[in-house]
């Protein structure tokens, strides 16, 4: 009987010391934007339905929304629409296997970034 190789590969189970490429870190950050999105979703609908009940519940949704913590969080799900979009694109074209190669997904990985967080900023200086 031929005798089996058996590899011994390394188990590394200590998360701090794991590093991951950044293309590992777009697509967590894709994922929690997701889970952000969707969390918030069901308090954006009430807000909004809250602001159309009448001239008061509006006037209080505008002082409540340009409050600082309230702009904080719009800007967070500004982030969270406009990187989760980027990208989606990103895995779009992953999967129709356009950039799959390690520099290309590095390459796409850096512009999910460099475009999703100027595009944050423009969009939360329009918006709000």
């Amino acid at each position: 009987m031929a005798e089996m190789s058996i590899k011994k590969r390394p188990i590394n189970l200590d998360l701090t010391t794991i590093r991951l490429p950044l293309a590992g870190k777009v697509s967590i950050l894709h994922r929690v934007s997701a889970a952000g999105l969707f969390l918030c979703f069901p308090l954006l609908l009430w807000l909004f339905s809250a602001s159309l009940n009448s001239t008061d519940s509006f006037a209080t949704f505008k002082a409540v929304a340009s409050s600082l913590p309230a702009k904080v969080v719009f800007a967070g799900l500004i982030w969270a629409f406009v990187h989760h979009f980027c990208a989606g694109i990103r895995f779009l074209l992953l999967d129709l296997h356009i950039g799959i190669e390690k520099e290309a997904s590095h390459k796409s990985a850096v512009m999910v970034l460099a475009v999703s967080i100027p595009l944050t900023l423009i969009l939360w200086g329009v918006l709000l």
